[in-house]
């Protein structure tokens, strides 16, 4: 896709001030620090429209993001991450949970995990219950560029060992630095928004 328009909305905290366009929306989950901003920021080719944090756990509202006036990125708070209080980190859990099951805007859900590392508890808990719960998503393995190409498949191969991965949903290796991935990343959202037009 050719993106000639992206600006940032809202920093939302609740569902009285999600945007009342209906545009399609594509959310982004994943742990603190998986490349969520980064990821958002390479798909728009803009540098720093999405802010970047070397601290974890900075993101702590909805960020949405409106590209060319057709659909918005959600960029959802980071999970795992120790510093954040307990209770702070269930009040995320169901204003999460409450955005991912209820939003009728959403149409899919990229689940970013590091390729670098197997998945975390948590991204294998996420995995399961947007399974359990009907979520269409797609699992981006980032930071690509950090590992040798030769040792992808093996990587790729733990990630979906991990996940107990459902061949039907996809899967694509992606880099924020050298934009592996952007092309088929866009398609599959563009057959997302198509899909739920069709419906």
């Amino acid at each position: 896709m050719k993106v000639t328009e992206a600006e940032f909305i809202i920093s939302a905290v609740g569902p009285n001030q999600y945007p009342l366009d209906a545009l399609p929306e594509i959310a982004l989950a994943g742990r603190s620090n998986v490349g969520k901003s980064s990821l958002i920021n390479r798909l728009i080719q803009r540098k720093n429209l999405a802010r970047t944090s070397s601290q974890p756990g900075k993101t702590q509202t909805l960020n949405y993001y409106r590209i060319n006036s057709n659909l918005y990125f959600v960029d959802l708070p980071g999970y795992g991450y120790a510093k954040v209080s307990k209770t702070k980190r269930e009040t995320w859990g169901k204003f999460i949970e409450n955005y991912l099951l209820e939003r009728e805007e959403l149409k899919l859900l990229l689940l970013l995990v590091d390729l670098r590392h197997p998945p975390s508890k948590d991204d294998i808990a996420m995995y399961n219950w947007l399974k359990h719960c009907e979520v269409p998503m797609c699992v981006v393995a980032t930071k690509a560029d950090k590992i040798p190409k030769s040792k992808w498949q093996k990587h790729l191969k733990i990630v979906r060992d991990s996940l107990i991965f459902d061949p039907s949903d996809e899967l694509i290796i992606f880099s924020s630095e050298t934009g592996l991935g952007k092309d088929e990343l866009w398609q599959v959202i563009q057959q997302a928004m198509i899909r739920e037009d069709e419906e």
